[in-house]
């Protein structure tokens, strides 16, 4: 039987799959984890499956290197050693998303920099780096499957709350899922915003004082509740 902490992370992490899934920020192959409430030598994460479909029943616990406690036969993400390499290095962080937001892949192919524009994007940090599988490995299948991999993934990262997978993707973590969360969004807000504003000219981006100033604001706990009371409204559970 469930702990009443673990019930709970499991919920979250269940709404988080579909809030995500209906902001436009994770797509049929995105994922999106929590590290164990009371253990935080493991994480949970759902058995592969699009997150707009994940029930608490999908909801699988691992151990960091990803192996499961308790398989049952389900199939699992193949890039799970994203989560567990950045529960390794960064013993702050609570949750790992990675997607493939359409509105941020045009940075990952591209000389354009990801940057903060607006107040809202501060939350994804005044640095977004870049990590390019090539430099290590070569060519590969593009997915982060295998813990070399996610560790230099997770060097790339390094203390920053954002990071972008060349030709793929990104990534964003959180001292909290719903920060892990809030950040993700408004990471592909940010990028749309950039795009839609180049074509009349050159940007003007957040100081980096901005930045540190507004998302220590934003990522403090009522615009957090606030936010996840209307993603939650927007993803069909109202009053939860």
């Amino acid at each position: 039987m469930f702990d009443a902490a673990v019930q709970h992370a499991i919920r979250e992490l269940v709404l988080a799959n579909r809030i995500l899934a209906r902001e436009d920020v994770i797509d049929d192959f995105g994922h999106v984890s929590l590290r164990h409430p009371t253990d935080p030598n493991r994480y949970f994460l759902s058995r592969s499956r699009s997150p707009v479909a994940v029930t608490a029943d999908d909801i699988m616990e691992f151990t960091l290197d990803g192996v499961p406690l308790d398989q049952r036969g389900r199939h699992m993400y193949s890039e799970r050693a994203i989560h567990g390499a950045i529960y390794m290095a960064r013993p702050e962080v609570i949750s790992v998303v990675h997607h493939h937001a359409r509105a941020v892949l045009p940075f990952t192919v591209t000389k354009l920099e990801l940057k903060p524009v607006f107040h809202m994007g501060s939350v994804m940090g005044a640095t977004v780096p870049m990590w390019d599988s090539q430099d290590e490995f070569g060519d590969t299948n593009m997915l982060v499957d295998n813990l070399p991999r996610g560790h230099s993934l997770t060097r790339a990262l390094g203390p920053h709350a954002s990071v972008l997978l060349a030709r793929h993707g990104a990534c964003n973590v959180g001292t909290s899922l719903r920060g892990a969360v809030f950040t993700a969004v408004y990471m592909k807000d940010n990028a749309a915003t950039i795009l839609a504003s180049l074509p009349y000219g050159p940007v003007s981006y957040l100081t980096p004082g901005e930045v540190e100033q507004t998302a220590t604001m934003l990522l403090s706990d009522m615009p957090l509740a606030r936010a996840w009371d209307y993603y939650l409204a927007r993803a069909g559970f109202s009053g939860l």
